[in-house]
């Protein structure tokens, strides 16, 4: 007799919330797109009307719940993560793939940065996930997955990077403690630190298409990973097949984060 199990690296019947949809080059879209190829349902969002003309496509052919949601606004988060529940239920895992400062701030040096501009590259980047997790894990009645993504710039100082540096380096520690708050509702968190990929948010940075370079001289692969190799380590952390790890900040970078 042939017994038929389902796979714990599959997402078949998870329900997912991800945000940060900005562009097909978005991390947040390969996730959703991976994660409904693998069995999930998902609600996903962007950040305001004009970004809905760019993801409605991507979405809308899919049949994925698209919302707007600036996390900046009172009251969105809330009002996104209550239509998520009303829709499926419940959340089995969260994707934070938003990042953001002034670029006045962002272009010059950290220590020129404005109190101003700080406090909102940390509000948009880091404490939302923090109210995210506050806002979603209620609704985690079986345990799951949270996610955020970091990059390299949180742990070395990497010229260009600036501002986001600390910020990054701030939301790393936050998903530390997150683990830790969390764990005991069997809840995971952790910080995906990818190589550098010409997302919308990443081409704002000075300089980017040195750092690109820089990358693929660095990294022991000798190439940029891609967009499905991201989407592939999301899906595996918000899998049952990750269900032994939590508070890690997990690489996904060619292997840039090793080398000297």
């Amino acid at each position: 007799m042939t017994l038929h199990t389902t796979s714990p690296f599959g997402l078949a019947g998870k329900k997912g919330l991800i945000l940060g949809l900005a562009s097909e080059q978005s991390i947040a879209w390969g996730c959703a797109r991976m994660a409904q190829q693998q069995g999930a349902e998902v609600v996903v969002s962007c950040l305001n009307e004009k970004a809905v003309g760019f993801v409605q496509p991507l979405t809308e052919p899919l049949g994925m719940d698209l919302q707007v949601c600036n996390v900046e606004q009172p009251g969105e988060m809330a009002r996104l993560v209550d239509h998520a529940v009303a829709k499926m239920g419940h959340l089995d895992f969260l994707v934070h793939s938003i990042a953001w400062a002034p670029l006045e701030d962002l272009h010059g040096r950290v220590i020129d940065s404005s109190s101003t501009g700080f406090a909102r590259a940390m509000e948009v980047s880091c404490h939302s996930f923090a109210q995210l997790a506050h806002l979603c894990a209620p609704h985690m009645p079986h345990g799951g997955s949270m996610l955020a993504m970091t990059y390299l710039g949180a742990d070395e100082a990497v010229p260009h990077y600036g501002l986001m540096g600390p910020v990054k380096a701030a939301l790393e520690s936050l998903v530390r403690y997150m683990a830790l708050e969390l764990g005991g509702k069997g809840i995971r968190v952790h910080a995906v630190s990818p190589g550098p990929i010409s997302t919308r948010a990443a081409r704002g940075i000075a300089h980017f298409d040195e750092l690109m370079a820089h990358a693929v001289q660095k990294a022991p692969l000798q190439r940029l990973v891609t967009l499905d190799e991201i989407s592939q380590l999301c899906t595996f952390l918000a899998s049952d097949a990750s269900s032994g790890m939590t508070g890690q900040t997990i690489y996904v970078d060619g292997g840039c984060h090793a080398v000297a």
